[in-house]
C-alpha cells in the first residue's frame, strides 16, 4: 500500500482538485484507493457530494475520539472511498494541542486499519500545524501540487525543511516524491521559466537532504481547464463531470505515471469503463 499525502500550504494551486482526481484517476485504473480528508474546509467530501450532518461522525471522531477509520469511512465509488471531514475539524489543532504523542494519534489509527487499499491518499489543509504533522508522520511519499507562478514559490523552502524536520524526528520512510504542476499554459514564457527555476532549486538543494534528494517533476503537467474547476459544484471528479476534458486527460495520465513508479502494481490496458 502506498501511503500520499498531497501537500502545499499555499491555497489555490490545486492541491485538493490534484488529490481528489488523482485518486479517482486510479481508481479509474482498477486500483483500490481511499482518500481521507484532513482540511476543515472538507473541500474533498465536498468534490465527492457528501456534506455531513451535525451527529455524522467524521476524520475529527477519528483524532479527537475513539472512532475507527472502519467506522467513518464511505464507499463513493467501487474502488474508491473516503473518510470525510467536517467544519469541527477546525477545532482539532486546538484540542490536540495538548495531547501527548498528538503527531501520531493518525498514524496509529492508520496502523490498526485492516483494509487492503493500494493507494491511501491525505488531502491536507493549507497549513503546518498539528494536522498536517500527523498527515507526514502517516505516510511515506509527498506530492507538492504547484501552479507555475512566482507567488507560488513563496514559501516553498519552508515547506521542504518541514519536510525535513519530520522524516528527522518523526519519520524516516518519509520523503519528498515529486511535484505536480498544475493550472499550466504551455504557451507562456512564465511557466517555462517558473518551472526551470523550481528544477534548479531542487537540484542545487538535493544535497543538502536525502528527504527530497530524488524528488522529481511528474512529465505529466496538468492544464488550465475550467471543467476542473466545475467539477466540484456538481459533486464529481472530473471522470464523471467531463470524462473527454483535458483534466480527465492529464489526471489520468498522471494515475498512470504513478502506477508506473511501482514494480509491485501492473499498468493497466485501459482504464476501466466505470466513471468515478
Amino acid at each position: 500500500m502506498r501511503k500520499i499525502a498531497v501537500l502545499n500550504q499555499k491555497g489555490g494551486v490545486g492541491k485538493t482538485t490534484t488529490a481528489v482526481n488523482l485518486a479517482a484517476g486510479l481508481a479509474q485504473c482498477g486500483k483500490k484507493v481511499c482518500v481521507l480528508d484532513l482540511d476543515p474546509q472538507a473541500h474533498a467530501s465536498l468534490h465527492f457530494g457528501l456534506t455531513l450532518a451535525d451527529n455524522e461522525a467524521s476524520i475529527y471522531d477519528v483524532l479527537c475520539g475513539d472512532a475507527l477509520l472502519e467506522h467513518v469511512r464511505r464507499w463513493v465509488f467501487p474502488n474508491l472511498a473516503i473518510v470525510p471531514a467536517s467544519l469541527d475539524l477546525a477545532a482539532a489543532e486546538m484540542e490536540l494541542a495538548g495531547e501527548v504523542g498528538r503527531e501520531v494519534i493518525l498514524k496509529d489509527k492508520m496502523d490498526m486499519d485492516e483494509s487492503d487499499f493500494d493507494f491511501v491518499i491525505l488531502d491536507c489543509p493549507p497549513s503546518l500545524g498539528v494536522l498536517t504533522l500527523n498527515a507526514l508522520t502517516a505516510v511515506d511519499e509527498v506530492f507538492l501540487p504547484l501552479q507555475p507562478h512566482f507567488l507560488a514559490l513563496h514559501g516553498l523552502s519552508k515547506l521542504l525543511r518541514t519536510i525535513e524536520l519530520v522524516a528527522k524526528r518523526l519519520n524516516p520512510d518519509l520523503k519528498l516524491e515529486g511535484i505536480v504542476l498544475c493550472m499550466y499554459e504551455s504557451g507562456t514564457r512564465l511557466a517555462a521559466e517558473v518551472s526551470r527555476d523550481v528544477e534548479e532549486f531542487l537540484q542545487v538543494s538535493a544535497a543538502q537532504s536525502p528527504v527530497w534528494a530524488n524528488a522529481k517533476f511528474f512529465q505529466t503537467k496538468i492544464r488550465r481547464n475550467i471543467r476542473l474547476a466545475e467539477a466540484p459544484s456538481f459533486g464529481q471528479s472530473i471522470f464523471a463531470y467531463a470524462p473527454n476534458s483535458h483534466g480527465a486527460e492529464d489526471y489520468l495520465s498522471l494515475a498512470y505515471e504513478v502506477l508506473a513508479e511501482n514494480s509491485d502494481m501492473s499498468l493497466p490496458v485501459q482504464a476501466v469503463s466505470a466513471s468515478v
